[in-house]
Order: C-alpha cells, then structure tokens, then sequence
C-alpha cells in the first residue's frame, strides 16, 4: 500500500505547489479540533477533554467552555465538536456522541444546556457544524462507528434552524463521512469534506437557507478532514495522516504547508490572525484511545503565513 505522506508529497510536487512554513505555538492538549477565529480570538476544541479553548498572545490556554460534569448523566463519551455562534452571541456547540447541539450562554464553562436534539437523524456521532449569519446550524456526521472499525455508510447533512427545528436537506443526499464544514463570504455556497470519498462537495445555498445542487469542488490526494475557506474561493483541508495541510480550487492544488507525522496529525485548520491571513493548524497523536489522548496531552496547536486571507467566509 501506497505511504499517504508520500502520495500527497508527489501531488504537492506534480503541482509544484508553494509551501508555507508551520510554527508551533501551543501545545498540551489531547486531540485539538475545529479552529474558530470569533471576535480577535482563537477558538478550538480540545476535544477528549470535553472542553472549548481560547488561546492568548502567547499562546496559553483559558477552559472557556466545559462539558465535562454532563458525563455524570450518560454512558456515552463527551466529546465537543463543530460550534459556533448564534446572531445573540451565544455559542452553540456540538456534543458528538450524545448526537446534541448544546448551547452555551456565557454564565460561566459548565452553563450548559441543551439547544436541539439531532439524534433522530444521526447513525452514529455527530460532526463538525458551521452557524450561518441567521443563526442556522448545518452539522456534517460520521455515519457510522468509526472508533469501532466499522465500514462507512453514507449519512445526511443535519440542519438546524434558527427556532430550533431539525431537518436533513431535501436536495442533498448522503455524504460519505462528513466532516469540516463551512460557507463563502457571501453565503451563497456550502463546503464540506467527504472524508472516505476523498473530495470536497460544494453545495449551493439560497438566502433561506435552503442546500440545493452537491457537486465536486476537488479531489484530494488523501482524505479531507477539517477545512477552512479563503475569500479568493480556496479551500484548505488537513489530511490527517497524509502530512499536509492543502489549498485547493477547482483547478486543483494550489498551496500546501507541510506538518511531519512526528509533529502531530494535522485534523484541522482555518485563517483567522488581526487580517485573517493567518492558517492556525490543529495536530493531535491518539485519536482513536480518548483517555491515553487527554492523559499524554501531546496535541498542539501551529500556524503559518499564507498569501490567502479568510475575509468573511464561516467559521
């Protein structure tokens, strides 16, 4: 079987790509997911922790929000996925194996409660989740057990709107293992990595809301895992486990910055910095044994200087 640090490098080389250099800045943290820039702030889930975390300056870490005390009232791990923020400010987030968006209403880490039940429409743990200017949330799914080796079955989007009501888009079939999710600048278009189908799907968007018209946007040398937009219409995807993190337009892979595997596996990534020109990667080691991931606490958090900048695209 074919490395897949070495099938990416060769499309990083076919390319003749650009590559940026990535820094480590922050470290300490099990599996670091879903980068968020809101407000002048980084943003992340630290997810085997149950916890939301902010990142200063000088790259130290504040518990913003924590899930932890819910896992007194269910058998199921708690696990913080996709969030963020509704046109009140309050911060909904994703609690991938209790299939639940909770929110979150700034009254100190644990206020926690719950804002709508997705279970109905997940096979298996929920994903990552992108909230429109509305306030409508479009939550992607695994679709089966991962953690467990299962095979990969297709699931539907969820979506979530603004009163709280749940549904599947009507004219957008399953995705086969949904993951980073997100929309342009100007709201017309949702991005979503297919993991196990190695490509990024675009889908358009009305102003209503409504998902219409999936379609390729790009293949990818390696599975797609989280993903963040640029305002030019490029999309950056990490490859866990191919060593890269890659921009990629119709036309095909344009950039990449290079993580090495000893570095950690980059899951994620999003522009944000002052000018949003900033790529923040996110790069775990275990993310199968939850507890051996939160024990050893090897996950960090790396940024590199792009050319591209984020401009209002979401998250």
């Amino acid at each position: 079987m074919t490395n897949p640090v070495d099938t990416v490098a060769a499309a990083v080389a076919a390319a003749a790509a650009p590559t940026h250099e990535a820094r480590k800045i922050s470290t300490g943290y099990s599996w670091p997911e879903c980068p968020r820039w809101h407000e002048g702030t980084f943003w992340f889930s630290d997810m085997y922790t149950g916890t939301l975390k902010t990142l200063d300056a000088d790259g130290n870490a504040t518990v913003v929000v924590d899930a932890t005390a819910r896992a007194a009232d269910t058998d199921v791990p708690i696990v913080l996925g996709g969030f963020g923020w509704l046109p009140d400010g309050r911060l909904i987030v994703v609690s991938m194996h209790e299939q639940l968006v909770l929110v979150h209403s700034g009254g100190g880490p644990g206020d926690l409660s719950v804002y709508a039940d997705i279970s109905e429409h997940c096979l298996a743990a929920a994903n990552d989740m992108v909230v429109d200017a509305d306030g409508r949330a479009y939550i992607t799914q695994l679709g089966f057990d991962l953690f467990s080796g299962a095979e990969p079955v297709p699931s539907p989007l969820i979506v979530v709107e603004p009163g709280g009501a749940v549904s599947t888009p009507e004219k957008v079939g399953p995705l086969l293992c949904g993951n980073g999710i997100a929309i342009s600048a100007d709201g017309t278009r949702v991005y979503v990595a297919e993991v196990m189908a190695f490509k990024i799907t675009v889908i358009d968007r009305a102003s209503d809301g409504t998902l219409s018209f999936p379609r390729e946007f790009a293949t990818c040398p390696f599975m797609p895992d989280g993903i963040g937009l640029d305002a030019e219409g490029g999309v950056w995807a990490a490859m866990p486990g191919g060593g890269y993190v890659a921009r990629f337009t119709e036309q095909g892979l344009t950039d990449a910055v290079p993580l090495p595997l000893e570095n950690g596996v980059a899951s994620a990534c999003l522009l944000g910095g002052p000018d949003r020109s900033t790529l923040y990667l996110t790069a775990g080691y275990e993310v199968f044994d939850f507890e051996k991931s939160a024990r050893e606490a090897l996950g960090g958090i790396w940024v590199a200087d792009v050319p591209q900048r984020g401009g209002d695209t979401r998250p």
